[in-house]
């Protein structure tokens, strides 16, 4: 059996959407807080396990029989979402499930800039400590966030943010999920570790002309710095928080730690990777 926490999110329901042309929903388990949020998937034949990331006891519950766990990581931030994800490995670990497949930060470090990276490598270690097979699909950020630092920026002609000249390897999520099709139902990929980026890199300057092209009229890109950024996000309604979160992303991204390229993607789902510019296009 297969099983898949946040399985509601964007790339849960892709990956589930997946697993279903390579395996019967008989053998997965979709696991989440509220099923009534995955209602598409109701004459599948896939089960349906309600549990919340700070009760253990429906974690356990949730992951009885589980051969095979996918742990997508948690949206939750600070010691609260560090808390919630070691909650799962512990009640997979409880449990004996024997693989566990984690969805991690492109080359985690405690000094990295970011967060959620920071956070990321707390549940790797976590895992490597359990006893249990592994493969980590350390992501690069996701294409479909590029319209959060956007704003309307295509109405109002440009946008503002504090990321420098530092480059992304933007990765689609749909081909992510596809990646993870393959390592959750394939062979050869236990206890190992994959660094998934598209293809190229490429800076907020390099969108901004991307998108120029694309509409037929200048969009600019102004670096402006953190301080400022987060001034206008507090007095936007962000929370203190999530703009701290926010502006730990920028700063990672200025400092180039989303900008290594390599080709694993490619060869995880056997074919070119969506581009940034066809994303971009649609």
């Amino acid at each position: 059996m297969i099983a898949i926490t946040g399985a509601n999110g964007h790339l849960g329901k892709a990956t589930i959407k997946c697993l279903l042309k390579k395996t019967g929903g008989e053998n997965i388990i979709a696991i989440v807080r509220e099923p009534s949020k995955l209602s598409e998937f109701e004459d599948t034949g896939i089960t349906m396990r309600k549990a919340d990331y700070e009760d253990m006891d429906s974690l356990n519950e949730a992951l009885k029989g589980v051969d095979t766990l996918l742990q997508i990581s948690t949206t939750s931030m600070g010691e609260r979402g560090i808390g919630q994800e070691l909650n799962v490995v512990e009640a997979a670990k409880r449990q004996g499930v024997g693989y566990i497949v984690y969805t991690s930060g492109l080359k985690p470090d405690n000094e990295a800039h970011f967060l959620a990276v920071q956070q990321c490598l707390r549940t790797e270690e976590a895992i490597l400590n359990s006893g249990m097979s592994h493969t980590f699909l350390r992501n690069s950020l996701y294409m479909e966030t590029i319209p959060l630092f956007m704003g309307n920026a295509i109405e109002e002609g440009g946008f503002y943010l504090s990321a420098g000249k530092g480059k992304v390897s933007f990765v689609s999520r749909e081909d992510i999920a596809e990646a993870l099709c393959t390592v959750l139902t394939g062979d050869g990929h236990r206890n190992k570790i994959y660094e998934i980026t598209g293809s190229d890199s490429f800076s907020f300057d390099d969108i901004a002309a991307l998108l120029s092209e694309n509409q037929g009229k200048r969009i600019a890109y102004v670096d402006v710095p953190g301080e400022v950024l987060k001034e206008e996000l507090l007095k936007s309604g962000m929370p203190e928080e999530e703009s701290g979160w926010f502006l730990s992303l920028t700063e990672s991204i200025k400092h180039n730690e989303f900008a290594h390229v390599e080709d694993t993607l490619e060869r995880l789902i056997q074919r070119k990777p969506q581009t940034l510019q066809e994303y971009l296009k649609r």
